[in-house]
């Protein structure tokens, strides 16, 4: 293949932390063996410590290397038919990518790729995966499945990780686009359905779990994870998670979930009350343990969340006729969420949520979340006078603020936007500072 000249383009970008970019073609073979043209983008290092020319010689000397990489071409990958979508799945993702996920999310992620993809793909060979095959199975699953299950469907990362693994030459996965969804339905319980609920139940143990879940936000992992030492007198702190009957010691979802978990005054009180008769409050002990059976029989092992809602909470749910699909802890949290709209910013519910993005705090367990900005400007609106006087003319007058420019004793005219206050004779104008 013959060289191509060129010199590239490089640019600057970042907010805080000033990079230079540099971006150039590339030349590669497709998995048919045809030359197609791609474009990489490389970092050149910090705008602090290079000049742009320094960073344009910089990319020159790559676009030199990669050229000679270029002219020897780069071969496609062997034809060979036996590399199925369903065998690179399970014998190299799955191995490579498990060992990241906590138990809860590697059952899930398991279950969620064969389920929608390699029974899908099972006997097509990797190679014939191409950008129409995933394309128009994320549309069918769309018809069907909200955006979480078309969303976490793994296609790039699958497609991504075979180029990496020298399996194909490109990745047909990065060019697919999310299709639309239909709505995802989030219930939130009214307050009327938390006091009856609250009311209903009568074991101590069970109204410290139920309120802790309802009015603290943890997520259902860390709520069966507590331990005594996790009790602070107005506040919670995870140092363990639990899943499925099993503790995790020092497990926990990210690092923003170490973060105190504040308990409102009235929990207060239901806890100590839990504290007084409960068999062992040592600092390791569980907050709330149960009995295990079959080879853990005689320790105490935490309770497993579906098993405490069927045969304690649901029962009681039932009688009182709230909708069983909302007696869930993921429904508890959002409710929590939505309700600190009326009492909080978005700061705070991300505080109390534990979050590192806002707005990942307000869409996945917020509804009708107000803006920032609203929430700003009700807080100075308060401190404006609540009497604001009328024009009693109605009519629009033309203001003009003169002000000193220097000492030249030049002036200036400000004319007010459009859609600014009406200012008329006699009206008083309040500052707020």
């Amino acid at each position: 293949m013959a060289m191509v000249y060129q010199n590239g383009n490089v640019y600057e970008k970042g907010k805080r932390l000033k990079k230079w970019y540099g971006q150039f073609r590339l030349y590669m073979r497709d998995r048919e063996g045809k030359e197609v043209e791609r474009t990489r983008k490389v970092i050149l290092g910090l705008k602090s410590e290079l000049r742009k020319y320094q960073a344009e010689e910089k990319l020159r000397d790559i676009i030199r290397k990669e050229n000679g990489k270029i002219g020897l071409a780069v071969p496609a990958p062997p034809p060979d038919d036996s590399v199925t979508f369903k065998w690179f799945v399970k014998e190299k993702y799955l191995p490579i990518c498990r060992g990241r996920w906590r138990t809860a999310t590697r059952e899930k992620t398991e279950h969620e790729i064969k389920k929608y993809l390699v029974d899908k793909f099972k006997d097509v060979p990797l190679r014939n995966t191409g950008f129409f095959e995933l394309q128009t199975r994320l549309n069918d699953l769309a018809e069907k499945y909200s955006e979480s299950i078309v969303k976490h469907s793994f296609v790039d990362l699958i497609m991504r990780m075979a180029q990496r693994l020298k399996f194909i030459s490109d990745n047909p996965g990065e060019e697919t686009r999310m299709p639309a969804t239909r709505p995802i339905e989030r219930p939130t319980m009214t307050p009327e359905q938390i006091n009856l609920l609250i009311e209903a139940i009568e074991d101590p143990h069970d109204l410290c779990l139920m309120c802790i879940g309802l009015f603290c936000a943890t997520r259902t992992s860390e709520t069966f994870g507590l331990q005594w030492k996790s009790y602070g007198g107005d506040s919670l702190m995870i140092h363990s998670t639990a899943y499925e009957g099993e503790l995790y010691r020092g497990q926990v979802k990210t690092g923003a979930s170490r973060n105190a978990v504040p308990i409102p005054d009235d929990i207060v009180p239901i806890i100590e009350a839990w504290r007084q008769i409960c068999p062992d409050t040592s600092p390791d002990a569980l907050m709330f343990p149960t009995h295990g059976k079959g080879e853990r029989a005689g320790s105490t092992v935490p309770r497993r969340a579906k098993s405490f809602l069927k045969w304690r909470i649901h029962p009681l749910a039932k009688k009182m006729k709230i909708p069983r699909r909302l007696v869930t802890f993921q429904v508890m949290r959002r409710t929590l969420g939505t309700d600190l709209q009326h009492h909080g910013t978005i700061k705070d519910a991300q505080g109390v949520y534990r979050k590192a993005c806002e707005r990942q705090s307000t869409r996945e367990h917020g509804q009708f979340w107000r803006s920032g900005g609203q929430l700003v400007s009700n807080r100075n609106m308060q401190r404006v006078p609540k009497r604001v006087p009328t024009c009693p003319t109605w009519k629009r007058w033309p203001v003009e603020l003169l002000e000193k420019n220097g000492s030249s004793g030049r002036t200036r005219t400000y004319n007010p936007p459009v859609n600014s206050r009406v200012i008329c004779p006699g009206a008083y104008v309040f500052s707020v500072i």
